[in-house]
């Protein structure tokens, strides 16, 4: 049963209903009312009541204990779930949709085509990778739509995402390059940033000193990127002058093969997402 009664003021086409609001799902949906998007028609549901609950207390959306009842109310069904339970989540929803509705998954590694399999078949499929500075407004995402999707659904997709940060369309052949660059480029940030940290304690710096330095830094040259006009190689150039300190800096980094490392480790990640991505097309078939 629905926890409060379904909003009537809403018309159905308007209506999202997030299935397994928790940390992407939730963080999309207080994004949404953050931009002003009418908490009333907005429906989640999540694996704990507590946190349902809270979702609808601090953001005034609804709140259903019931996946069906809450893909009956809504237009647009987002699909947040882990992946390994999104196609059981499909097949128990599948009998309330129809040909008026938009299926948005967030799920990594499962395609539209397999996602379309445990659906009626003239719902429209939109997949989207998002990532995790979306917690924080700063995510990036990208959105391909499946045979049935159209490029309105698609756009609407992007709108979604556009609460958290920003996001593209991509053709769905180029959703494992993607996750291999945002998705999970936020680690490799990390990791570098981890290694600067480790590298400044060792030249002396106290470790808060390292970490306030080091994320400064990393937060001023992704504005420099994103809000100026020169390209990356210009302001690495900018930063380094012939023979001086940034140079010998950036010479080990080559010795030690940074951009074969890189290459190498995106290389891995989108080929490891393909893997996991034809496992559960194997497992479903099953």
């Amino acid at each position: 049963m629905a926890l409060r009664t379904p909003a009537a003021s809403v018309d159905r086409v308007h209506r999202l209903a997030f299935l397994g609001a928790g940390t992407m799902g939730g963080t999309i949906v207080a994004g949404l009312v953050r931009a002003g998007r009418d908490a009333a028609g907005i429906a989640v549901t999540t694996h704990t009541p507590a946190h349902r609950e809270k979702l609808a207390a601090e953001l005034g959306v609804q709140a259903f204990a019931d996946n069906r009842q809450a893909a009956a109310w809504a237009s647009t069904i987002v699909i947040g779930v882990k992946p390994a339970d999104a196609l059981a989540l499909l097949d128990e929803i599948s009998p309330e949709l129809g040909p008026d509705n938009v299926v948005i998954s967030l799920c990594a590694g499962l395609s539209t085509d397999l996602l379309s399999a445990h659906l009626p078949p003239a719902v429209h499929v939109v997949r989207v990778m998002p990532n995790t500075p979306a917690s924080v407004g700063a995510g990036m995402a990208g959105v391909s739509g499946g045979r049935t999707a159209t490029e309105h659904d698609v756009q609407a997709a992007i709108t979604l995402m556009s609460a958290v940060g920003r996001a593209v369309a991509i053709p769905e052949q180029l959703q494992d390059p993607l996750t291999a660059i945002s998705g999970s480029g936020p680690a490799y940030v990390f990791a570098f940033v981890e290694a600067l940290i480790e590298a400044g304690v060792t030249q002396g710096l106290p470790r808060g000193l390292a970490t306030e330095l080091a994320t400064q830094t990393l937060l001023g040259s992704a504005r420099l990127l994103d809000e100026g006009n020169d390209s990356v190689t210009q302001l690495r150039e900018a930063v380094t002058s012939p023979g001086g300190t940034t140079a010998a800096a950036l010479r080990e980094l080559d010795d030690h093969g940074l951009r074969s490392a890189v290459q190498d480790a995106v290389e891995a990640c989108a080929r490891r997402s393909a893997e996991l991505a034809a496992a559960a097309e194997q497992a479903d078939a099953r």
